[in-house]
C-alpha cells in the first residue's frame, strides 16, 4: 500500500502524466517474482513501464530491492516529489518529479526489450489484475446505489 499522503500525490501525478503519455497505469502491480511496483503501466505497443516512488531520501538509501523490478519492465523510473534531492537517484533510471497535479518527464528510461514469455505473463497478469480491480469499483457502486442488492461471491472488507 502506498504508505504516505505524499506519495499517494505522487502516484496520483505519475498516473495523470503517463495516461497523458499514452500509457494505462495501475498502482501496486505485483510481479511473477513477488515484487510490488509502485505504478505499472502498459503501452499501446505492448510496452510494460514500472515506476518505483520516492519520497524520502532514507527510504531511497535503504531500497537495494529496485534492481529486482528490471528483469519485468521495458522502461524503468523512479518517481520523487518536487522538494526531493535528484542527484541521488540511481543515474542507470528514468526519473519523473510529480506532484498530485500531473508530472514530468525528467531523464527518460533507457528502454530494454523483455523476453516474449515474461513478457505474456506480466501482461496477463496485468490484464487479471486491472479487470478485477474495476469489477470490486463496480460492485461497490452497484451496492451503495442498490443496498438491498446481493452479489454472489463478492467478498467484502470490513
Amino acid at each position: 500500500m502506498i504508505s504516505s499522503s505524499t506519495a499517494a500525490e505522487v502516484a496520483r501525478g505519475v498516473s495523470r502524466l503517463l495516461i497523458q503519455e499514452g500509457y494505462s497505469p495501475i498502482l501496486e502491480f505485483t510481479l511473477p517474482n513477488g515484487r510490488r511496483l509502485d505504478v505499472a503501466a502498459i503501452g499501446a505497443g505492448g510496452e510494460m513501464l514500472g515506476v518505483e516512488i520516492k519520497v524520502a531520501l532514507a527510504d531511497l538509501r535503504g531500497d537495494g530491492k529496485w534492481p529486482e523490478y528490471l528483469d519485468y519492465c521495458d522502461l524503468f523510473y523512479f518517481a520523487i516529489p518536487p522538494d526531493f534531492p535528484p542527484e541521488h537517484v540511481p543515474p542507470e533510471t528514468g526519473l519523473i518529479v510529480a506532484d498530485r497535479y500531473g508530472g514530468a518527464i525528467v531523464k527518460p528510461a533507457e528502454a530494454q526489450s523483455l523476453h516474449a514469455s515474461r513478457r505474456k505473463a506480466v501482461t496477463i497478469s496485468f490484464a487479471k489484475v486491472a479487470a478485477e480491480r474495476l469489477s470490486a469499483i463496480l460492485d461497490t457502486i452497484a451496492e451503495t446505489s442498490s443496498p438491498n442488492l446481493v452479489i454472489p461471491n463478492a467478498t467484502h472488507e470490513s
